[in-house]
């Protein structure tokens, strides 16, 4: 079952983050940071158990990211991923964003759900607010893909 992630998910949903920056495939996100944005958050639960989350963050009037997508390892390959983005592209729609974009380090996963890869510097700047914060300023290794809703 996917839903709206809640205050009490936030602990589980840094775990999963957590586990994916310790491998380098994903970047972290601090606690504050998860309180501060729970709104944008779903998560795939199943039997009580959170299996995946993925967050639809709103960046300006005409584009919205998808981040912190996470699945857990022993469920990968079962579909959650692709449900998690679908949701957070469903609500993208019924906001009327006319596109969605992520940063990633898997952009087959994405360019199969139909985003296009891109070049970085066409994003708006406004999305680096949070980039400069980051340990991989300025050296970036994420690709950026698109999709037009």
């Amino acid at each position: 079952m996917i839903r709206k992630a809640k205050i009490k998910d936030v602990k589980e949903v840094s775990r999963l983050i957590e586990e994916f920056a310790n491998k380098g495939e994903m970047l972290p996100r601090p606690l504050t940071d998860l309180y501060d944005n729970i709104r944008d958050f779903y998560v795939y639960e199943e039997d009580g158990v959170v299996l995946g989350t993925c967050a639809l963050h709103i960046c300006w009037e005409d584009i919205g990211e998808i981040r912190s997508l996470t699945v857990k390892e022993d469920v990968v390959g079962k579909g959650i991923g692709k449900q998690l983005v679908d949701i957070c592209i469903e609500e993208a729609r019924s906001l009327a964003l006319p596109k969605v974009f992520a940063l990633t380090y898997k952009p087959g996963f994405f360019e199969k759900l139909g985003f296009k890869a891109i070049d970085k510097g066409i994003l708006p700047h406004k999305i680096w607010v949070e980039c400069v914060r980051c340990v991989k300023f300025p050296t970036c290794d994420e690709i950026a893909v698109i999709k037009e809703l």
